[in-house]
């Protein structure tokens, strides 16, 4: 319950650094980006929840060189919920079956140590012809 101004500024506060994720990170071009399919398939298979533990252990561990995006169906529906990461400089990584539980695995392995989880990778090759 709110009850006075400060009660409102804090749970501003609280948010803000969540919105952030969300929309930018402070190192621009050095940006790791976490994207998540949210289409209908994505979002059944339990895509929402996976991109809200992304923002919530993203936040907690500060790690403001990583902006979190939802998209839209990236073409693997058989396994939802998908989630991609861009490194700078690096081939993207595509993943399956990201569960919720999965999250920090891949937060610890792949963000902050530059090593795909391999057991959920689905390999693909992201080059235009």
């Amino acid at each position: 319950m709110i009850k006075s101004l400060d009660d409102l500024r804090k749970i501003r506060e609280e948010h803000q650094n969540k919105i952030n994720l969300r929309q930018h990170s402070e190192n621009g071009m050095n940006t790791i980006e976490v994207l998540v399919g949210m289409a209908t398939c994505g979002i059944t298979a339990g895509a929402r929840e996976t991109l809200n533990t992304f923002v919530e252990e993203l936040g907690k561990q500060g790690l403001s060189n990583t902006k979190v995006v939802t998209v839209g169906c990236i073409g693997y529906c058989h396994s939802e919920p998908t989630v991609q990461i861009n490194v700078p400089g690096k081939e993207p990584v595509l993943y399956g079956n990201v569960k919720k539980e999965r999250v920090g695995e891949i937060i610890e392995k792949h963000i902050k140590g530059g090593q795909p989880v391999e057991n959920l990778v689905l390999h693909m090759n992201f080059e235009r012809t």
